[in-house]
């Protein structure tokens, strides 16, 4: 699974011979950080709370995170009996995904730490207004029309996941069902938190709920943009 989340690319360049690219990619450490940061607070977490013995609180808080954070889908436990945190951590996990380039969903690190640094960015403006920096990724500069549309992605998928979960809350789902339904399904995860945690499943949405989800599946996993643009005039007339 964790394979899987990585940047294809890099595999190739590992095999070509390139055995640091791995480390000297910005995007793999970032990946790597975030997996290593939330399956260790999830394995403190659920270490005598729900385990008993440390190897089966990392057992069971890596193999998840892992599975949530590649959004594999997969599950060893029922983790909606696990602690606040722990449980909200996997949520976080929805919404962050796997690597640019790689067999995950969600909006991937890659969008993430791009919009993070530009983040940085602008605070740094605050406190020096004359200073001129850049946002780089691999010592190199991002354009200004690349971090725009990162961020245009970034609203358009919080706004369709938000869409999403209050249509299926006027459906009568309760909201933790709808808002977990609405990240899995955007992100391509699978099981959820509520009605389709991991021991249950998406029966018991209503047959309209579906198809919202459908939709949501299919927004998710052609990110976005490939969907809607063809529901711009200008599109077909070109």
């Amino acid at each position: 699974m964790l394979f899987a989340g990585i940047n294809f690319s890099l595999h190739y360049r590992f095999l070509k011979g390139e055995s640091l690219s791995f480390w000297r990619n910005s995007e793999f450490r970032f990946f790597i950080g975030a997996v290593t940061i939330f399956f260790l607070a999830v394995t403190f977490n659920i270490y005598h709370t729900v385990y008993e013995t440390f190897s089966e609180a990392i057992r069971y808080g890596a193999f998840q995170v892992i599975s949530i954070i590649t959004t594999t889908g997969y599950s060893t436990a029922d983790y909606e009996r696990w602690p606040s945190l722990s449980q909200n951590i996997l949520f976080i996990c929805m919404f962050l995904g796997a690597s640019a380039g790689s067999t995950g969903g969600g909006m991937k690190c890659l969008r993430i730490m791009l919009l993070l640094k530009h983040s940085y960015k602008q605070l740094f403006h605050l406190i020096h207004p004359h200073a001129v920096t850049q946002v780089k990724l691999g010592g190199k500069p991002v354009s200004n029309e690349v971090l725009h549309s990162i961020w245009g992605y970034f609203m358009l998928y919080l706004g369709l996941f938000v869409l999403c979960a209050f249509l299926l809350a006027a459906m009568r789902v309760d909201v933790v069902t709808s808002f977990a339904a609405a990240a899995a399904t955007i992100g391509n995860i699978g099981p959820g938190l509520g009605m389709v945690g991991p021991m249950d499943n998406y029966v018991h949405i209503p047959v309209l709920g579906k198809w919202v989800l459908i939709l949501s599946m299919l927004l998710g996993r052609l990110e976005i943009y490939t969907i809607l643009i063809l529901f711009v005039p200008e599109f077909w007339r070109k």
